[in-house]
C-alpha cells in the first residue's frame, strides 16, 4: 500500500509534526525522527526496529547503541533529565522537609522542559495507537527512580530504607510528578515551563506528610 506523505506542521490539537524543527545533530535524533514518522504512518504496533533503522539509514546495532527497545525512542530527553535526579537530590537544601526537597530536585532535573521543548509523545500519543504500551514505558521510567527516592527519604528522615514510610513517599511523589507532566502537556501553547507544574503538584503532598505525626 502506498504510504501517504506526512504533514509538515503541527499543533497540540492533533496535527502531526513530521520534523521537530531543528537540525539533526546525532544518530539518536535521526532514529527518533524516523520512528515518529513511521508511528504516525503505520501505527506503533505495526512499526518494527527494522523499519525504523531502514528509514533512518542506520544499522540495527546503531539503534541498540541508543535504545534498549522500540518504546525507548519516545523518552530520550526524559531519560537524560531523570539521570540527573540523584545529583539534584544530593544538592538539595538539607533544611527542606523531605517531600519539598524531592519537589525541588524534580524541578531542577526538569529545567530544560519548556513551551518549546515538550517530549513528542506527550502531545501526539493518540495518533499512534498502542496507548497501553506507551503508558507502560512511561511508568517504567519513573518507577525506576523509586529506589533513589526511597533511599533519599530514608536518609533525610533517619529511618531504615526498608521502613514502609520512605517507600510510600517515593511512590506518592512519583504519582504527583506523572500527574504534573500530564497536566503540563495538556495545557497547550500556554503551558510555560514544567517546573512550576511539578512544584504545584507536590505542594499538597508535602503538606500532607508534614502534617503527619509519623514524620515529625
Amino acid at each position: 500500500m502506498t504510504q501517504q506523505p506526512l504533514p509538515t506542521s503541527a499543533d497540540d490539537a492533533g496535527t502531526p509534526r513530521a520534523r521537530r524543527g531543528r537540525p539533526r545533530v546525532s544518530s539518536r535524533e535521526v532514529l527518533e525522527d524516523a520512528a515518529y514518522e513511521l508511528f504516525i504512518e503505520n501505527g506503533y504496533a505495526k512499526t518494527t526496529v527494522d523499519h525504523i533503522t531502514q528509514r533512518a539509514g542506520v544499522s540495527r546495532g546503531t539503534f541498540f547503541n541508543y535504545f534498549a527497545a522500540k518504546g525507548d525512542v519516545f523518552w530520550g530527553q526524559v531519560d537524560e533529565s531523570l539521570a540527573h535526579l540523584g545529583e539534584c537530590l544530593a544538592a538539595s537544601d538539607p533544611q527542606l522537609p523531605v517531600v519539598r526537597a524531592i519537589g525541588e530536585a524534580f524541578a531542577d532535573a526538569a529545567e530544560g522542559f519548556g513551551p518549546g521543548n515538550v517530549p513528542w509523545i506527550l502531545t501526539q500519543h493518540q495518533l499512534i495507537g498502542s496507548r497501553d504500551e506507551v503508558q507502560a514505558s512511561a511508568l517504567t521510567r519513573f518507577t525506576a527512580q523509586a529506589d533513589t527516592l526511597r533511599s533519599f527519604a530514608a536518609a533525610r528522615l533517619g529511618v531504615d530504607p526498608t521502613d514502609p514510610l520512605p517507600r510510600v513517599i517515593a511512590y506518592t511523589t512519583i504519582s504527583a510528578v506523572i500527574a504534573a507532566a500530564q497536566s503540563w502537556a495538556a495545557a497547550g501553547s500556554s503551558r510555560g515551563h514544567l517546573a512550576p507544574y511539578l512544584l504545584r503538584a507536590l505542594a499538597p503532598v508535602a503538606d500532607g506528610f508534614e502534617g503527619s505525626t509519623v514524620i515529625r
